[in-house]
């Protein structure tokens, strides 16, 4: 939102300067975000007098200069063709720069004759669009005299944020009475009622159609005809306000009609009264309509947006665009004004639908003060009458203003309760006044919102009011109390799992990721069964390719292992903990904890160890046991979703119900699809499904269980099937001893000669630890008996 100091001071008696201004509209949270001082910006252009303009002696279209200037009797070429003695000019001395041409002035020759300076244009010194020739100053101005304050551009041009709770802030009146409540001067808004008509009714008259429940789309809408009128070009004073704040005036009547949107934040559209039928209605569009908007564009129509049409076309886009056909010209004499209220919701949809942009949208679809809806016809009568001339009709009004007034029950002490301001009761009265509230003083105050600010609710919005206004920076400020001297760390059980999990990962050489909770949707079919989950396709996603809340951390993880392989590193490991979705409801969200490996070491004499699925199961394992899980009991099963390869893959369990982990391979045909070179190796930690400890749990360690007798070690060699898993073995062995049998590790597999065919050779290391007293040797013999006892019941027979 953009206004001038001038157009302000309009609104606000003030003699405030612009810094004071501009610190004001802070404080009060209109956050300003630039300021254009024309008189700062043009300071090094002041006026010349053209004492002598010759020809050029080498060139036809050229004049050599004679001007006085504040800096002597300068020479100057120009090629402007009202270039001639005697004009005051805009002069411009070596090193200024010169913003419509973007550069710097320096020395030059031109054809042979030295130029020093310039003599500008207005679109040069970005004052107007004309460059068909200098500008031609009045005579009265002295020579040195500042450009910007003879040519009248010396307004400094305020830019601010208006937030979206503040809709009433989008008209310059808005901002005035911020400030003049700020205490920055006096309000001098001037009011307006009905527009006073010349005592006829209008050959237009307005309707309303809509269905049952639809009401909302428009509940009132108020117009008026205007007869005789003269459109021409607006008044010099009307013309250089839209240009400073970035409008292009058009005509008077449609500038007229910028300048109520911007002053008062009250939209109107002008039809000329020529093109239109005797009743125009709003209602909602039709199927197959289209509308030429004034943007020149053509736009379909559908049954949610709300249309106005006579009885032959649809005129224009309620609270967006008005159409091509029924707008004014310069020829135009009779005119119908509209001004109405449509519903802010119903606006946006349709703007986003359309994706037309236009200060009418950004006005209505934020909310406007439904009241003004009859007092923004006075104002725009008022200045048609005084720019355009004509005759006024009687006002047309279909429908209602809504009903949007509402009381708050409002304690003072509320302020300093909240805020901890103190303040005196006439002082918070003179500020919500000041602001448009109505005060009814008690013990509990009633306060009565203005209409123009729908986003007061309750109490605590009006102690809002009171401390923006008078400066959050009096809020004091009070330490929280010291509840201890050192104040230890607290964690959840799940806040440690994650701590944790991510320690242990971070140690087997993995690094952290953060990526979006979100992912494509395609990828998302990837890894949820071949089949996106539509209750988790986003509504209004941030980008296209982030449409989908992701079922599986592994796309994302890919995906960025896909960008850091294009770029040269392709060996890395990525890891992520964070939350997965598996719907929408409140019990579909879990937290796993999931890495990512692509293995491409560098060429190394020593040789270069490449990841597997057995590296992506011991990384799994690593993070179950981190988090708490009791990994000695793990069942390790074959049975993994089908985004890993089938063969090279599994899952880590708890019985057939509780799984942990999934662990392998991504197949071959997702890395495809995402476009990535493999392998790529990855598992997915469910750290919701680890049980929870027994007892109430804690932070102290156990202590420490170390044996001070010697370990014994032997080594078992056992003929197994092909197909049996080494870990069903392992089991076995752990189980024939729990209470010596400290530890069984597999190190070796063979197949080939010696062994059957369908079979395989597993070698396995036991470690005995006694705990009490040395073991005989009858003692070992023993446990080894019970090991190829328990081996022999799983399907295993000792090697000879």
């Amino acid at each position: 939102m953009k206004f001038t100091l001038s157009w302000l001071k309009k609104h606000l008696d003030t003699d405030a300067t612009l810094e004071e201004i501009v610190e004001a509209m802070v404080r009060v949270g209109l956050e300003v975000e630039e300021v254009d001082d024309p008189a700062a910006r043009l300071k090094d252009f002041t006026i010349g007098h053209v004492i002598d303009a010759r020809p050029h002696p080498d060139a036809d279209k050229l004049r050599v200069c004679r001007v006085a200037t504040k800096d002597g009797e300068q020479q100057i070429v120009c090629g402007a063709p009202n270039a001639r003695t005697g004009i005051k000019v805009a002069y411009a001395p070596v090193g200024a720069y010169v913003p419509g041409i973007d550069a710097t002035l320096g020395k030059a020759k031109i054809r042979g004759v030295e130029s020093n300076g310039m003599m500008c244009s207005a679109r040069e010194l970005e004052m107007g669009d004309d460059h068909d020739g200098i500008i031609e100053a009045p005579e009265s101005a002295e020579i040195g005299q500042p450009v910007a304050e003879v040519m009248g551009v010396n307004d400094p041009v305020i830019d601010f944020e208006v937030t979206p709770n503040r809709p009433d802030t989008n008209g310059v009146a808005g901002v005035a009475r911020d400030l003049a409540a700020a205490g920055l001067g006096t309000l001098i808004t001037k009011p307006y009622g009905e527009p006073q008509g010349d005592g006829y009714d209008s050959p237009v008259s307005v309707e309303l159609d809509f269905a049952p429940g639809t009401e909302n789309a428009c509940p009132v809408f108020a117009g008026v005809y205007v007869r005789g009128v003269k459109n021409g070009q607006s008044p010099k004073w009307l013309r250089d306000q839209l240009r400073a704040i970035g409008l292009r005036p058009i005509n008077a009547l449609a500038d007229i009609t910028n300048y109520v949107s911007y002053d008062r934040a009250r939209p109107l559209h002008v039809y000329d009264a020529a093109k239109i039928r005797p009743v125009i209605r709003a209602r909602l569009g039709k199927e197959g309509e289209t509308l030429e908007a004034l943007d020149g564009k053509t736009y379909k129509i559908d049954a949610t947006m709300t249309v106005i049409a006579d009885d032959t076309r649809v005129l224009g886009l309620g609270g967006i665009m008005g159409g091509e056909y029924s707008g004014v010209e310069a020829d135009t004499t009779d005119v119908f004004i509209e001004s109405a209220y449509f519903d802010p919701v119903r606006t946006a949809r349709t703007g986003r639908k359309t994706g037309i942009v236009s200060d009418a949208r950004y006005r209505n679809e934020r909310g406007i003060d439904p009241a003004s809806c009859v007092a923004g016809l006075a104002q725009a009568v008022e200045m048609v009458r005084e720019l355009c001339g004509g005759a006024v009709s009687n006002v047309v009004l279909a429908g209602a203003v809504p009903d949007v007034s509402k009381t708050v029950a409002f304690p003072p002490a509320e302020v300093k309760r909240l805020t901890g301001i103190d303040l005196d009761a006439a002082e918070m009265e003179r500020i919500l006044t000041a602001l448009g509230f109505g005060v009814a003083p008690g013990d509990a105050w009633s306060v009565s919102v203005p209409s123009f600010r729908p986003d007061i609710e309750g109490k605590a919005d009006l102690v809002e009011e009171i401390a923006r206004i008078v400066g959050l920076d009096q809020v004091p400020s009070t330490p929280l109390p010291r509840l201890a001297v050192v104040e230890a760390p607290k964690y959840s059980r799940a806040q440690d799992r994650v701590r944790l999990a991510k320690r242990a990962l971070a140690s087997r050489g993995y690094l952290e990721s953060i990526t979006w909770s979100f992912c494509d949707a395609p990828e998302a079919a990837l890894f949820s069964g071949r089949q996106s989950n539509p209750d988790l396709v986003l509504a209004n996603p941030i980008s296209s390719d982030l449409g989908h809340m992701r079922p599986s951390i592994l796309p994302n993880l890919i995906s960025a292992l896909r960008r850091n392989a294009d770029r040269g590193r392709d060996d890395l490991a990525l890891f992520e903990v964070g939350p997965v979705y598996a719907g929408d409801g409140p019990t579909d969200q879990a937290t796993l904890a999931t890495g990512v490996r692509l293995s491409s070491p560098v060429r190394h004499w020593q040789g270069a160890q490449r990841a597997d699925v057995f590296t992506a199961k011991a990384d799994a394992i690593a993070a179950l046991e981190a988090a708490g899980a009791p990994v000695a009991n793990l069942m390790v099963m074959a049975n993994a979703p089908d985004w890993y390869h089938p063969g090279r893959s599994g899952v880590l369990s708890l019985g057939p119900k509780n799984v942990l982990a999934e662990f392998g391979e991504i197949h071959p045909r997702v890395l495809k699809a995402m476009d990535i070179d493999g392998p790529v190796y990855g598992f997915e930690v469910r750290l919701d499904n680890i049980p929870l400890p027994k007892g109430k749990g804690g932070k102290t360690k156990p202590a420490l269980d170390a044996s001070s007798l010697q370990a014994v070690s032997r080594d078992f060699a056992f003929i197994v099937p092909t197909a049996m898993p080494a870990e069903d073995l392992m089991k076995a062995v752990r189980g024939a001893d729990k209470k010596l049998i400290a530890a069984a590790s597999l190190f070796d597999v063979y197949e080939g000669p010696g062994v059957g065919e369908g079979e395989k050779s597993l070698a396995i290391e036991v470690t005995l630890q006694p705990r009490d007293r040395t073991l005989t040797d009858e003692e070992i013999d023993a446990v080894a008996a019970r090991i190829i006892a328990q081996a022999e019941k799983a399907g295993a027979t000792l090697r000879g």
